[in-house]
């Protein structure tokens, strides 16, 4: 990774984009004389290619920024540590969470043949695709739920596909967005906004019940449990899973054990592979699975894995995925 360039605020950053012609811009959100959201409206508007790393604080203003920040097609962002006790240190871990986002958005060649799909999953590139995966037919079983998971590129992927599930859908929706604490209750605060459907994001103990989203809160898996024919949610800080909590595959396993093969499961677009091995699990149940293609995708890594493994029934653009799940629930 290079620096190519540096600037103290956006009036500077904008002329100097062609003279360095960068293929990562990283942007904070707090800057003098133009700042970040000003700089990246620009940016999308003269660079629509250039891909673009948000800065943010772990605050409510600095969330909601962050947001919408990535509603006018940031493709990512850093949390900026704001509890370490070293500039030292807190520049060690800034560096570790945003080096693999800016390699996730390439295919970096290995530098000995060509990797297997596992290793280009396990480091955030898109695995190459199958040409021999086997095909799924929807499962028999009478979808009882939907299960989203989404990671790189979700509050804007969600954004799109959850506000066209009609008022009166019947299914209960759980989605998994890989996000930090107060940033989920604020996604789920704006797509509650947006959609026919109410969205919150999910407190243990709730009900799943039909005609609601829930949200996996930050820092915290996803599960359900039955007593009595009732569906609630549990949360539980049980270890992350492929470096996530909320985790897919803590959700899809969960899930799996509840519903069995009665489950529509969607991997949207994100980083690494994680949904993958609950795929395998809901698969082997019996359950519909869902994926977003590459062309549409802002990171290939999440669904590509589930495709590349055979376990996708459907390959599909963002906007072809609700139109499915719609036919698959039996919608009129």
């Amino acid at each position: 990774i290079e620096v190519v360039g540096a600037a103290a605020n956006g009036s500077i950053a904008l002329p100097r984009i062609p003279q360095f012609n960068p293929d990562v811009l990283t942007l904070d959100i707090e800057m003098p004389e133009m700042d970040g959201l000003e700089t990246l409206r620009h940016v999308r508007r003269e660079y629509p290619q250039l891909r673009v790393i948000m800065f943010s604080t772990l605050t409510n203003r600095g969330a909601a920024i962050t947001l919408e920040a990535l509603t006018l097609g940031a493709d990512d962002y850093v949390t900026k540590a704001s509890n370490e006790v070293s500039l030292d240190r807190s520049m060690a871990r800034l560096r570790e969470e945003l080096i693999p986002r800016i390699k996730q958005f390439f295919h970096l060649p290995a530098q000995t043949g060509n990797p297997t799909w596992q290793e280009a999953a396990s480091g955030h590139a898109p695995p190459p695709a199958r040409r021999d995966a086997p095909v799924f037919r929807y499962s028999k079983a009478r979808p009882k739920v939907l299960a989203i998971g989404v990671s790189t590129g979700g509050p804007t992927a969600l954004g799109e596909i959850l506000p066209k599930l009609p008022a009166g859908f019947r299914l209960p929706v759980l989605v998994v967005q890989h996000m930090p604490p107060l940033f989920t209750r604020l996604l789920a605060e704006r797509l509650h906004s947006n959609c026919s459907l109410p969205v919150m994001e999910a407190v243990h103990g709730d009900e799943v019940e039909g005609g609601r989203i829930l949200i996996a809160p930050g820092d915290f898996h996803l599960k359900v449990s039955s007593e009595r024919g009732r569906v609630s949610v549990c949360l539980d800080q049980s270890p992350q899973q492929n470096s996530c909590r909320p985790s897919v595959d803590a959700m899809f396993t969960s899930i799996g054990e509840i519903y069995g093969g009665a489950v529509i499961a969607v991997i949207l677009t994100g980083m690494g592979q994680d949904g993958l091995r609950g795929a395998q699990i809901l698969k082997a149940q019996g359950a519909s699975i869902l994926a977003q293609d590459e062309a549409s995708s802002v990171v290939w890594g999440m669904p590509g894995a589930v495709v590349n493994a055979g376990l996708a029934d459907r390959v599909l653009p963002l906007g072809q995925i609700i139109p499915e799940i719609l036919l698959m629930a039996g919608w009129n």
